[in-house]
């Protein structure tokens, strides 16, 4: 397992893992340790669907729950947005094939993003319909989760999402070595990962995804160094994405550098 692993948070590699219909212990698992339903997730179908040209996995349980899950590297400050989008989409697709409003799926949306959005502290923050007033639930049928990696410092071995977290952090961190000898989904996980890393095919489609990124940021610094209103990009925001892109060991070296100089600069125009 010394290899030089790929990136899981890459959507490609993502899928490809958490996707995967080969390995459905391994989105079992996930979206247990996630949702923590009453009774756990034992078998899901998948469906494959892509909105707004981000990849997505949507898992049908065996009682009939709907899950949408979305993984996103760059804040393009519209998360929320997106995740009701997809949502509504996931939603309304059911209502499409079944033809009556009583009898609409449950569907759920989990957003793991690569960067902070809420207020909230808490790195996993999960949100329905309820009375502002007394909590009662108005309908389950709407859930959505936030997963703010990046708000995780510590890898807590008696939470399951907070491994796999840690995992798509870096899946050679020694807590989740460790980990794997306690769930064989995580070194299922981890051998996928290893294999995926090794194989010369993957090599182009994996930069491929590694320079789109690379090129949305140039595209963001640009247009906030042109001096672009419409990106409504905050200076403060602007310097906290620098700042976590600069220590971003998925990027290259000269990546990383060009992002650190571009910190610096805008961050001595502060004083």
């Amino acid at each position: 397992m010394c290899t030089q692993l790929f990136n899981p948070k890459v959507a490609y590699i993502f899928k490809k893992i958490f996707g995967s219909k080969e390995h459905p212990k391994i989105l079992i698992s996930f979206l247990n340790a996630c949702i923590k339903p009453i009774e756990p997730i034992i078998e899901v179908e998948l469906k494959d669907t892509e909105y707004n040209s981000r990849i997505t996995v949507l898992a049908k349980t065996s009682v009939e729950e709907l899950i949408n899950i979305e993984i996103q590297r760059i804040d393009d400050y519209n998360a929320v947005e997106s995740s009701l989008y997809c949502w509504s989409k996931s939603y309304t697709n059911e209502y499409t094939e079944k033809g009556a409003y009583g009898k609409f799926t449950k569907t759920i949306c989990i957003n793991i993003l690569d960067f902070g959005v809420l207020e909230e502290e808490n790195f996993h923050n999960k949100y329905l319909i309820q009375n502002v007033e007394n909590k009662k639930l108005l309908t389950d049928t709407l859930e959505l989760h936030f997963i703010e990696i990046s708000k995780m410092k510590e890898i807590d071995e008696n939470d399951l999402l907070s491994i796999w977290v840690g995992f798509l952090k870096n899946p050679n961190n020694e807590k989740i070595i460790s980990m794997e000898k306690k769930y064989e989904e995580l070194l299922e996980a981890k051998i996928e990962l290893s294999k995926i890393s090794r194989n010369p095919e993957e090599l182009e489609p994996y930069k491929m995804w590694e320079d789109a990124r690379n090129s949305k940021v140039s595209a963001l610094l640009s247009a906030y160094n042109k001096g672009v209103k419409e990106t409504n990009i905050e200076m403060l925001e602007m310097l906290k994405i620098l700042k976590e892109l600069s220590f971003d060991k998925s990027l290259s070296k000269e990546t990383r550098l060009a992002i650190a100089k571009q910190y610096s600069i805008l961050l001595k125009s502060q004083d």
